[in-house]
């Protein structure tokens, strides 16, 4: 289905078309109708299907069509992470180019004191859209930063990570300030029973749209080393010591683990890095800092990297352990072979974690390459896969047949194809640089509008008697072309 059979308005559109973003991905077919129509959301999707723009582009085009105070916060979009939330705020740059009257503020946490400021200014303001991680977004609320009485639309992005994160009782202190008739959008690359319950506490009558897990990219070489614990060090050994390693992550599951490699690599004379959530949110910024300007050569990280970093250069992923949710593992592993590099994923399968990568292994189709283990560390366990009838337990990777309602009614067309390169034919997924801009720099004029533009249905259409709003570039930014 392309943007242009959508029913996207026209500010909208252009930006998409200078971006050169033709076709939807299978979320965004799926969703943007149902959330124009009005409809509260379950997407089940994972990091990389194009579920930012699934919701940004149907909810901006809203916004941007009019009939909602100017003097409010419109839209409220909630993320695990700051970096989340600077990804989410990148794209809304791009996806607004072209909308002059929509302004946004991005607001997560850190010890920055004039950052806070900022934010508290911003929010002061009035912006339409803001993003923002729980905790910083509740510490605003306190203080009365932020009035909550009008906002249209609220989005959860990746509500399974609040809740392992602990989020919970933060988003539902957000939310019930909510108005009744706020439309919800809720995103999550699982369906564990907490946000089944959190759906049914936030939602009313939702569209539920699921869309299947990917596989990883063909051109990610995976192997495996089956080891024990007291191995793994051992294999990172001869690792580092076979290839002069650069632009390397290890991911491990647990923060105490990550240390635990770092002081290891350390020892080894290895120049390296490590993130987890014990790091104040300026610490984390120099650690992001160092290793993407290549001052560090190996990061060590939780899954908090997982979803939340877009560098494009990265060499070799090592699975210090194996996720137990397939989900996981692609996020993982799908740091590396970007923008048309090739990438390595090594995985170290412990005894414990031999079922677990079975799942993987059944879930992609195929067997990953098991490495001998370098001489002088020993015997590894043996790997077995079990049969059809212990498949059963545990967690399994895959998610059910694509539900929701699909391709909207109409297909009336826009009559704007003219000119259009038909080599155009990419997709804005979540790691998509979207915060690029028109190459050309200059905003179309006189663009021809639709007439049978969706509308939001009127029983929950906001108040208009709003006064016109004012802002400054330096607190709010507008996601409009600046003149």
């Amino acid at each position: 289905m392309k943007f242009e059979d959508t029913y996207l308005n026209d500010n909208v559109l252009d930006a998409l078309y200078d971006m050169h973003f033709d076709e939807c991905t299978p979320i965004q077919e799926k969703c943007i109708p149902e959330i124009l129509d009005g409809h509260d959301v379950l997407g089940v999707a994972q990091t990389g299907t194009g579920k930012t723009a699934a919701y940004l582009l149907p909810i901006l085009s809203l916004i941007d069509d009019g009939g909602f105070p100017q003097d409010a916060t419109n839209c409220i979009i909630m993320s695990p992470t700051r970096e989340l939330a600077q990804q989410i705020d990148q794209a809304m740059q791009g996806f607004g180019y072209y909308l002059d009257g929509v302004s946004s503020v991005a607001v997560y946490g850190g010890n920055d004191g004039n950052r806070y400021d900022v934010e508290t200014k911003g929010l002061k303001l009035g912006a339409d859209v803001i993003i923002a991680t729980p905790g910083r977004l509740l510490s605003h609320i306190r203080m009365g930063h932020v009035d909550m009485s009008r906002v249209s639309f609220f989005v959860l992005d990746e509500a399974d990570r609040m809740l392992d994160m602990g989020f919970s009782e933060d988003i539902m202190q957000i939310a019930k300030d909510l108005p009744d008739d706020v439309q919800t959008i809720m995103f999550s690359a699982t369906m564990p029973d907490k946000i089944q319950q959190l759906a049914k506490t936030l939602l009313h009558n939702p569209v539920e749209v699921k869309i299947a897990v990917s596989k990883p990219a063909e051109k990610i070489q995976q192997s495996a080393y089956v080891c024990y614990d007291a191995q793994k060090i051992g294999i990172i050994k001869h690792l580092f010591k076979t290839d002069q390693l650069k632009r390397v992550i290890i991911f491990s599951g647990k923060k105490d683990k990550v240390k635990e490699i770092t002081r290891e690599l350390n020892r080894l004379k290895i120049n390296c890095c490590q993130m987890h959530s014990d790091l104040t949110q300026q610490e984390r910024d120099e650690v992001m800092y160092e290793f993407k300007s290549g001052q560090k050569d190996v990061l060590v990280a939780t899954d908090i990297v997982a979803r939340g970093i877009d560098i494009d250069d990265i060499q070799m992923v090592i699975n210090y352990d194996v996720p137990h949710d397939v989900e996981d593992y692609v996020h993982r592993i799908g740091r590396t072979a970007r923008a048309d590099r090739d990438g390595v994923a090594i995985t170290f399968v412990s005894d414990k974690d031999i079922f677990y990568f079975n799942q993987i292994e059944r879930f992609l189709e195929k067997t990953i390459t098991k490495n001998e283990l370098p001489k002088g560390l020993g015997e590894g366990p043996e790997y077995k896969m079990l049969d059809k009838a212990s498949q059963g337990r545990g967690r399994n990777g895959g998610h059910g047949k694509n539900s929701g309602r699909g391709k909207s009614g109409s297909k009336g067309g826009r009559g704007r194809g003219k000119g259009r390169d038909k080599k155009a034919n990419t997709q804005p997924h979540d790691n998509a640089n979207s915060n690029a801009t028109p190459a050309d720099g200059k905003k179309k004029e006189n663009a021809p509008k639709r007439n049978n533009r969706r509308r939001r249905p009127q029983g929950k259409k906001p108040a208009t008697d709003a006064k016109p709003k004012t802002s400054s570039p330096d607190t709010a930014h507008s996601t409009g072309q600046q003149g």
